[in-house]
């Protein structure tokens, strides 16, 4: 009886890491459209304070949680990856809707991810097959020009932003120490990002709001939220972490609605019943991924 309130206590301690997990991650769509859509601060500088603030929080909570030094892959490929992912992220939000953008990266994440699966020799089932191509419906909706469709420019930057997030994914598998690394590299990214924000000093513009948004984004929905996912990634099978994390859009397009008052749109609601319907049927049954 003890054991079984234990394990039960376990479940329900793991269900809430990751529940809190997916609200952290969709965060981060929620406060970069919130500070950029309100004028509240450009899209470098936001970069800048949330690359800054997570490198911050991420050493802290290293620090905190660490028990013994551990071997850890130095380098800055990770570095750029993850640089290649918050600049056009930042950038996309100018004129991307929040539902809009986190469903073009997490379209394009999971994209990657795929494609690197069938380029190492994965070979898909027929309903692999049918899922991938209803998500590439799904995206191909989503993008074609009419009145409700998004600004291409900013759907081209935030699949860029996809594409670097899933190469970062795969280029990580297997750390050592996965928040000690993931550390390294918001460390490492913060000068490639200042230099952003000096070539990009003539459309400066930040406040007080602006900047609490962005070191929120990077120390708590960043920071933490990669700290808390880690924790809860033990306790998960690799099915389950890479399906949970299609809660993740929903929640971004929830976010945007309360917070932004932003209007669901009949296009969106298609497009994300077939990207992440046809995600949800791709996903090979081994994988486990981080946002």
């Amino acid at each position: 009886m003890v054991a079984t309130s234990d394990a039960m206590a376990r479940v329900r301690y793991v269900g809430l890491l990751t529940a809190a997990a997916m609200v952290a991650f969709a965060a981060n769509s929620v406060l970069c459209r919130a500070a950029l859509g309100g004028g509240q601060i450009d899209a470098a500088s936001f970069s800048s304070i949330r690359l800054l603030s997570g490198a911050l929080a991420l050493s802290a909570i290293h620090a905190v949680r660490r028990r013994a030094r551990t071997p850890r892959r130095a380098g800055w490929f990770s570095a750029v990856l993850l640089f290649l992912y918050a600049v056009p992220f930042s950038f996309a939000y100018n004129t991307l809707t929040t539902g809009t953008g986190a469903l073009i990266l997490f379209a394009a994440v999971q994209a990657t991810m795929l494609v690197a699966g069938l380029a190492a020799g994965e070979r898909p089932r027929l309903l692999q097959w049918i899922g991938l191509a209803a998500a590439l419906g799904g995206m191909t909706y989503l993008v074609l020009p009419g009145v409700t469709a998004p600004s291409p420019t900013g759907s081209v930057l935030m699949a860029v932003a996809g594409i670097a997030w899933g190469l970062y994914s795969l280029h990580g598998r297997g750390a050592v120490d996965p928040l000690g690394e993931t550390r390294d590299n918001f460390v490492r990214s913060v000068p490639m990002v200042a230099a952003v924000s000096l070539l990009s000093v003539g459309n400066f513009e930040i406040t007080p709001a602006g900047t609490l948004l962005a070191v929120t984004s990077g120390a708590l929905a960043s920071g933490a939220g990669y700290a808390i996912w880690y924790t809860a990634l033990g306790g998960l099978t690799a099915t389950f972490a890479a399906t949970v994390q299609l809660s993740v859009p929903v929640i971004a397009a929830t976010g945007g609605v309360l917070v932004m008052g932003e209007s669901v749109t009949l296009r969106l609601v298609l497009s994300s019943v077939l990207i992440l319907g046809g995600v949800a049927l791709a996903l090979p049954r081994s994988r486990r991924t981080g946002p």
